[in-house]
């Protein structure tokens, strides 16, 4: 834009007077408002400098910027802005006063500086100066006036006055007249102490010398330099018309609602002419109308009625003041003032506007948080300005309200982003006018997640079972954690502890488990795993689980034979009677399995024998006993090989060779016959057991319910999951002789079976007992040593069976 040498000599006087000079009108409101301000002239340019706003409020400039300072003003236009590297208050919009203030003297903008975290308010008034920026003009450029040649000396004729936007001493001061022998000019006041000019008549007409007279009137302000405008004036000498049209007051007022109705009569103007005829009709019309008055109301040239024909808006324009000439038809006028004052009316809603740079809030916030900073104003007056504010109940917020038109939302109450991640906070604000107008604007409000939520793993404890004898990188298992949290804070990594890395790898991402190595369940039967979960919040949290991972047995390992010694070159013989009675239990074979569970049962069967109609073999005990007494003719010496089978589901086996031998006047043994009782005492054993079984029958009636119950429950608790290749034992043999001395606990009490040595009758046993075997076999002599803990046992395997305990 350019501005001419007078416009820039009087920036500088301004400058050195008043320019950027701070009033300190600096005062204390709640503790947060305090009011800096500054005259400026209209017109600046662009960027110019209205002063250090920094170095006024005693601000530092890197506060400015860390709190986000920032200029704002009541409306839509901004005229002034912060520059935040120098602190200074720059100009970001033309100022024009006469546009911005045009029918006041005063015109003062109204700017709030906002500095956030904490929130504190300033207010800034910037002092518009008028300028000398417009030149004094007539609304009609040609003015027509006819008088009649009688027309007597002194006779005052009211001239349209000039116009200025300027204000004070930048108006119109005074009017020159261009030089002439008839006409003088002279200033009159209205009621109103509005100066007007008037052509006084100084010499006598003559439309026979001169009908028609030119003259040129200037109104001049008072600028430095000054401006005038100018406007040419035509009379016209006519003959006499003696009278001119004299209204009945020199200022109407009127007064009205603003709103109205289009249509709606304002005033009534009046002017009377004495003349007759032509002469004194009168007609009457707006000599000079404001732009802001321009459509808004018009007059009727008969009547002179005052009409309304556009909106009439308080908000736009306080008053108006109109020029009213009458004229007769002998071209004589005369001069009044209209004013219109409007009344103002509750139409305006307030309105809401969000001044925050940013709507969220950390979850973590403390109570009384600011989140959103809200301008509200009305632009009506009164009680219809003043505005109340306020937010639905159902929402942990507030309102704070410690300047004026500024209302902080600020949170009350705790927040929970894991139950609510969002708020759409309804702002209803309502005026005191009658009827009251509301208006409502909702604020989005966004809940920031902070790391306050542990990973939750879906089982605080996994069990699996996985084979042994599996290749590396088996899939064992996935665990899974899930976080409340969102983002960064919700994101997982799982890790093993220390001593699981050996075995096991995880995939930190997926929670997926894998196997290091193939596992022998004979060296560990179970693991125990802990997997920790870990958020990526800062600091992190961490959730543990634990993973049991059971190795399965399979049948790997076949069976070992014990007794009789098969790594020697040379099998010692079992010697038996020769008299042996049948039945009699000549030896026991004697082997293990490594394998647990159904694995581990083994099955003896002879294979080959010399006679074989000779012996017998217990298929789960593994005794030999004679099938008959011994003849003359059998052979003296048996061999008897035996195959020893497990219960696998391809089962695996191993052969014993049993070297038997016949002696002639060794002594029977009735204890290892199964015949060997005496008929008289098994007849008082059979009614002994027949009493007893009576008796039992008897009580069995009373206690038949409680029994079966009990039954039912002690058989499911016990009971095996057998194969179709399972042997059916005995109930001499059942669960209670079994053992299980893999050391993990697997099994139930009673289902707990792995390496043993299986039972016979009562009378000829090998029972070893629970505890864990070091098989360290040592064969001296027929004799099974094994060590466990402080306890030996020593048993002598033959057809006289010794068992020796020591303590």
């Amino acid at each position: 834009m350019f501005f001419p040498s007078r416009y820039i000599l009087f920036l500088r006087v301004q400058c050195k007077k008043m320019l950027l000079m701070l009033l300190s009108v600096c005062f204390l409101f709640g503790g947060t408002l305090c009011e800096v301000r500054y005259s400026v002239p209209e017109e600046m340019q662009r960027g110019s400098v209205i002063g250090n706003l920094a170095h006024d409020l005693g601000l530092n400039v890197d506060e400015l910027i860390r709190r986000n300072a920032r200029v704002v003003a009541e409306g839509s236009r901004q005229f002034c802005e912060l520059s935040t590297e120098k602190g200074s208050l720059l100009v970001s919009e033309r100022m024009d006063r006469e546009e911005l203030c045009a029918q006041t003297e005063v015109c003062i903008i109204q700017f709030q500086l906002l500095l956030e975290n904490p929130l504190k308010v300033y207010s800034l008034a910037l002092d518009i100066q008028d300028i000398n920026d417009n030149s004094p003009f007539f609304d009609n450029g040609q003015i027509e006036m006819e008088l009649l040649e009688s027309t007597v000396l002194g006779r005052r004729f009211p001239l349209e006055s000039a116009q200025d936007p300027d204000m004070g001493a930048n108006s119109v001061q005074h009017y020159r007249l261009s030089e002439n022998d008839y006409f003088a000019l002279e200033m009159n006041t209205q009621m109103n102490a509005n100066a007007y000019p008037e052509l006084v008549l100084k010499k006598p007409l003559d439309r026979e010398s001169q009908a028609d007279h030119f003259l040129t009137i200037s109104g001049v302000d008072g600028g430095h330099p000054p401006r005038s405008g100018t406007a040419s004036i035509h009379i016209h000498v006519l003959d006499a018309n003696d009278n001119i049209p004299v209204f009945g007051q020199r200022v109407y007022k009127a007064y009205i609602r603003e709103n109205s109705d289009r249509g709606t009569i304002l005033a009534k103007l009046n002017a009377t002419d004495l003349d007759s005829g032509l002469y004194g009709e009168i007609s009457y019309s707006f000599s000079h109308m404001p732009d802001k008055t321009r459509g808004v109301v018009e007059i009727d040239p008969v009547t002179g009625e005052v009409r309304v024909v556009g909106a009439i808006d308080y908000e736009e324009a306080i008053t108006h003041e109109l020029d009213v000439q009458a004229k007769d038809g002998g071209g004589q006028s005369s001069h009044c003032k209209l004013i219109i004052e409007v009344t103002d009316l509750n139409d305006n809603a307030p309105v809401i506007a969000i001044k925050s740079a940013s709507l969220s809030v950390s979850e973590d916030a403390s109570s009384g948080t600011m989140v959103a900073l809200l301008n509200v104003y009305d632009l009506d007056t009164g009680a219809s300005g003043r505005i109340t504010c306020d937010i639905s109940d159902d929402a942990p917020f507030r309102l704070v309200s410690e300047v004026k038109n500024y209302f902080m939302l600020v949170t009350d109450g705790v927040l929970d982003r894991e139950k609510q991640s969002y708020y759409n906070i309804t702002v209803t604000a309502m005026d005191s006018g009658t009827p009251p107008m509301f208006s409502s604007k909702v604020v989005p409000i966004m809940v920031e997640d902070v790391n306050d939520n542990s990973p939750i793993f879906t089982h605080s404890e996994y069990t699996i079972q996985v084979p042994e004898n599996r290749a590396q990188g088996l899939l064992v298992i996935r665990v899974m954690a899930e976080d409340a949290d969102a983002g960064q804070n919700a994101q997982i990594h799982y890790f093993l502890a220390e001593d699981a890395v050996s075995y096991f790898s995880l995939n930190a991402e997926t929670g997926e488990i894998f196997t290091l190595c193939p596992f022998d369940y004979e060296m560990s039967s179970h693991f125990l795993i802990r997997v920790m979960a870990q958020d990526g919040g800062s600091p992190p949290f961490t959730s543990t689980c634990t993973v049991r991972v059971f190795i399965g047995d399979e049948n790997d390992n076949a069976p070992v034979v014990l007794y009789p010694d098969q790594s020697s070159g040379h099998i010692a013989d079992d010697i038996v009677p020769l008299s042996a009675p049948k039945g009699y239990l000549v030896t026991k074979v004697v082997a293990v399995d490594a394998d647990a569970g159904h694995n581990a049962w083994l099955s003896y069967h002879i294979v080959k024998a010399t006679q074989p109609n000779l012996f017998s073999i217990g298929l789960h005990c593994g005794e030999i006993r004679t099938l008959r007494p011994f003849a003359g003719d059998d052979e003296p010496k048996q061999i008897l090989v035996i195959a020893v089978e497990d219960n696998g589901p391809e089962s695996l086996s191993t052969t014993a060779i049993v070297n038997i031998a016949f002696e002639e006047g060794l002594p029977i043994i009735d204890e290892l016959s199964a015949f060997g009782l005496d008929e008289s005492r098994a007849r008082n054993d059979f009614t002994i057991y027949l009493i007893i079984s009576l008796t039992g029958v008897s009580v069995l009636l009373l206690i038949l319910i409680t029994a079966v119950v009990y039954m039912r429950f002690c058989r499911r608790s016990r009971m095996h999951h057998t194969s179709t290749k399972l042997p059916v034992f005995p109930s001499t043999y059942g669960p209670p002789g079994y053992f299980d001395v893999s050391q993990c606990g697997t099994l139930q009490d009673d289902d707990r079976y792995s390496s043993f040595l299986t039972t016979g009758s009562w009378r000829g046993d090998f029972r070893f007992g629970p505890e864990v075997f070091d098989y360290e076999t040592l064969r001296k002599n027929g004799t099974v040593v094994r060590v466990s803990g402080d306890n030996t046992a020593n048993v002598k395997i033959g057809p006289r069976t010794r068992l020796s305990l020591r303590q």
